[in-house]
């Protein structure tokens, strides 16, 4: 084994136990600046002409939850929040995530968060579990392993939301961090809509 060989599996091993990043080796904490790319579709309560979210598929843990799916969510408001532990980007959004659950749990929002790994050490359902705990999340959380959520929604980039009304339609997305003022306006928008 080289000596550059060794230092990278010990820097990995180290994240992996850490639940850290890198700077120089994973391409989040790499970048400067937040990665914003999808704009956000317009906030429309119900159109009928936004697509209809995809359902959770091909997870393989579910975490603070029993396996869900959007059917069984029609008639709330879902916040569907792909992420990965080891994303520095990721973990800078969880704080506004955790705190719109908090806000909106009892009046109708669900947040699933989809873990889908960038990297071997994030396929660890002892690793997500440690990291739910680190960073105070207790809404659902499906393991996504096989990117097939993530391809379903024809997801590109970590973190990335989507919010889907009542009637299970995609009503905005957005990719990266940022604009969580316009992401609790929307969902209280639609929860008002609803009472």
């Amino acid at each position: 084994m080289t000596i550059k060989l060794l230092v990278v599996s010990a820097a990995l091993i180290g994240m992996a136990v850490t639940g850290a990043v890198i700077p120089g080796i994973c391409d989040e904490a790499a970048r400067a600046t937040p990665v914003v790319a999808i704009p956000a579709t317009p906030v429309k309560v119900a159109a009928a002409s936004q697509e209809t979210a995809p359902d959770f598929t091909g997870i393989t843990t579910w975490f603070n939850s029993k396996p869900l799916s959007l059917a069984d969510l029609r008639g709330k408001v879902v916040l569907v929040d792909f992420w990965t532990y080891g994303c520095v980007n990721c973990v800078n959004t969880l704080p506004h995530v955790t705190d719109l659950y908090a806000k909106y749990k009892d009046k109708g929002l669900v947040v699933v968060g989809v873990h889908t790994p960038e990297f071997p050490f994030e396929r660890s359902a002892s690793n997500v579990q440690a990291a739910l705990k680190r960073h105070g999340i207790t809404y659902p959380v499906a393991q996504d392993n096989d990117s097939k959520t993530w391809n379903a929604y024809s997801n590109q980039y970590w973190p990335a939301q989507y919010i889907i009304d009542q009637n299970g339609k995609i009503v905005f997305q957005h990719a990266g961090e940022g604009r969580y003022d316009e992401i609790d306006r929307t969902v209280g928008k639609l929860l008002n809509a609803s009472s």
